[in-house]
């Protein structure tokens, strides 16, 4: 359901929802994710803004270029 305000969760088996969870763990703990969390959370988050990690440091952006690809739409995403 592609635009509804509610989060649906997945209709996993209990198998399969064990791997995702473990898939999930080990993503968050690599080294480049711990990094970018502890940047997050030494910066802070705002209502107005986004942050983009890049290879030069972090950046805010608006949250409207953010969600519109920065004028370019998102359906050809």
């Amino acid at each position: 359901m592609k635009g509804t305000p509610f989060r649906l969760k997945q209709k996993l088996s209990p198998a399969a929802k064990k791997a995702k969870h473990n898939r999930d763990v080990a993503m968050a703990k690599t080294p480049t994710r711990r990094l970018k969390k502890a940047q997050n959370q030494k910066i802070g988050q705002r209502s107005d803004s986004d942050l983009h990690h890049t290879g030069s440091g972090i950046r805010r952006v608006s949250i409207k270029n953010n969600r519109g690809n920065f004028g370019n739409g998102t359906k050809n995403e």
